[in-house]
């Protein structure tokens, strides 16, 4: 059994993990974390996810936990990500990052701190929207010039970063397959009298409403063709179910950082 601790673990993301490790016959819950002074602490992981008693308190000492686990999966904040990244480079452990909205400088460090432990860093663990990343590289080739590219993304309300980490990753694969910079084609808001579209820029759209759990759309625009690629996430165990799936790769890895791609072979 894979010993797994998961940071967040009062958080929406972090329940679904802790209920779904308890069922799981490779991984088992070693360590539930929450910030300090959070109002979970001392609960049990289960009963605070609502999947019974599991026998693991939640704590806001990641080092402790380190002692017994193998790897950390972390869907929390930038700033805390990194705090937990950098003592679980001390203890020389594995972890699976999910998630977004870093900054420049906070990713420059955590590619640094990636390089001494294996780190799986993904913005989404959905399986299939890492196998549309794969497939609309060739898509956007193959269309050409002719096609203007948009991606609309939407999420629920209480979602705090815009656009999503999937959207900028699919904005990402989508201008290095036709061989464009997203700093100089992204276009993140339109609004007054903007004229024609540009040739060869790239829209990335945002909603946020309700619960949406995520929603991605890629829109190729021809003239008298449209072309939609759709992935909606009806639950969050789809990305919960592709971090469990990457922290089962990732400690058999050596130190680097990997994503997504690797875990499924897509590369």
């Amino acid at each position: 059994m894979i010993k797994t601790i998961v940071a967040g673990a009062a958080g929406r993301m972090g329940c679904r993990l802790v209920s779904l490790i308890k069922d799981s016959t490779v991984l088992m819950l070693a360590g539930a974390l929450e910030g300090k002074g959070h109002p979970s602490l001392g609960e049990d992981a289960g009963e605070t996810a609502g999947s019974g008693h599991a026998g693991v308190s939640i704590t806001d000492n990641l080092s402790s936990l380190l002692d017994q686990g193998e790897v950390l999966i972390d869907f929390s904040a930038p700033e805390a990500t990194l705090d937990h990244m950098r003592t679980v480079v001390h203890h020389r452990r594995a972890i699976v990052i999910g998630t977004t909205g870093f900054s420049a400088a906070q990713l420059e460090e955590l590619k640094s701190l990636a390089r001494q432990i294996p780190c799986v860093f993904s913005p989404n663990m959905s399986v299939g929207i890492n196998l549309i990343c794969k497939v609309i590289g060739e898509m956007a080739r193959t269309l050409g010039e002719d096609y203007d590219i948009e991606v609309i993304e939407a999420h629920h309300r209480l979602k705090k970063d815009a656009p999503s980490g999937t959207a900028l990753k699919i904005a990402e694969v989508l201008a290095c397959s036709v061989n464009r910079n997203l700093n100089q084609v992204g276009v993140f808001a339109r609004k007054g009298m903007i004229g024609e579209r540009v040739k060869g820029e790239i829209g990335v759209q945002t909603i946020r409403a309700g619960d949406i759990v995520g929603d991605h759309t890629i829109l190729f625009g021809g003239m008298g063709e449209r072309i939609e690629v759709t992935h909606r996430a009806s639950s969050r165990d789809t990305f919960a179910q592709g971090a469990l799936r990457a922290a089962k790769w990732v400690v058999r890895q050596p130190p680097g950082l990997y994503d997504m791609m690797d875990v499924l072979s897509l590369h």
